[in-house]
């Protein structure tokens, strides 16, 4: 999410780690492959612009559940 500081594939990894959920299971929540999630975790790729937007929207949504707390810890 925008807010976050933390780099693409650490963010991946908290907000699962959060959710408690796997790779393959964020790969089916965000309509992608494993291996996609795979490679975002171990910053081999990034997201184009419209996965990267689905993965701030699904963050967003769990967030507004109270599932998911990524705060910005700069300020």
């Amino acid at each position: 999410m925008a807010g976050s500081s933390l780099a693409f594939p650490e963010l991946v990894k908290e907000v699962r780690r959060q959710l408690g959920i796997s790779q393959e299971e964020l790969a089916h929540r965000l309509g992608v492959s494993f291996a996609t999630i795979n490679r975002w975790e171990n910053g081999k790729t990034t997201p184009f612009k419209l996965a990267r937007k689905q993965f701030d929207n699904f963050c967003e949504k769990m967030a507004d559940q109270g599932k998911l707390c990524l705060q910005d810890s700069d300020e």
